[in-house]
């Protein structure tokens, strides 16, 4: 058992605990699997974590800042009101390489709500994310981006409750999801709907044209 500085030891525990709660869920992943898996006693963990119940709060709260960190990096050097919004659309984190793992940990936290601190966890990362996008909307209408027909509050709403059921059924692998038989998909309507052309571009080219394509394939593959 190697020994490593405190902060690493804390993250590498999340690392591991984001692994196994993804997979087994937060009821059927336990302490003692997470500290096997980190080739550590299951001691180790207790004097970085009180219990499983903060380590997985930890874990909710890890991810809302990582996708505040990388929603900030992406938007770097883009001035554009509207192109900053066409980002945030295209970079749903519930379904990127790096977010994908630590949105499904979120998930669990449906069976765990009765639980106050869990359900603090969650509440206030989804108001932190929300806050981040109404800041982007309001710039946007200032500069005539967006209508202001409707409040940026209710708009990032919108793409809050739109993003999460996409990454949900795309969690859950539902083939053909988000688009339709021509192709265009639910990021292409949203970002026409709020943005316009100029900023979102008809055509995809990416991960999800390219799951677009091997749905499309299968289908024709069946006859349907």
């Amino acid at each position: 058992m190697s020994r490593l500085p405190a902060a690493q030891r804390r993250e590498q525990l999340l690392d591991v605990a984001a692994e196994l709660f993804s997979v087994r869920g937060y009821a059927g992943a336990t302490t003692a699997q997470i500290a096997k898996e980190a080739g550590i006693t299951e001691p180790i963990i207790y004097r970085h974590f009180k219990s499983k119940r903060d380590l997985f709060v930890a874990l909710i709260e890890r991810t809302g800042r990582q996708t505040l960190e990388q929603w900030e990096h992406d938007l770097d050097g883009v001035d554009d009101p509207g192109a900053r919004l066409t980002k945030i659309i295209d970079e749903n984190p519930m379904v990127s390489e790096s977010g994908r793992k630590g949105y499904r940990v979120l998930l669990q936290s449906i069976s765990e709500v009765e639980d106050p601190l869990i359900h603090k966890a969650v509440s206030d990362h989804m108001t932190r994310l929300h806050a981040f996008i109404v800041r982007e909307i309001e710039r946007a209408q200032a500069a005539h981006k967006v209508t202001n027909r409707f409040s940026a509050t209710v708009i990032a709403w919108v793409l809050v409750n739109v993003g999460m059921g996409y990454g949900v059924l795309t969690a859950m692998n539902v083939p053909g999801h988000g688009f339709d038989a021509s192709g265009v998909h639910v990021k292409d309507v949203l970002g026409r709907i709020l943005v316009g052309r100029e900023h979102h571009s008809e055509k995809r080219i990416g991960p999800d044209s390219q799951n677009n394509e091997e749905f499309e394939r299968g289908e024709e593959g069946t006859g349907h």
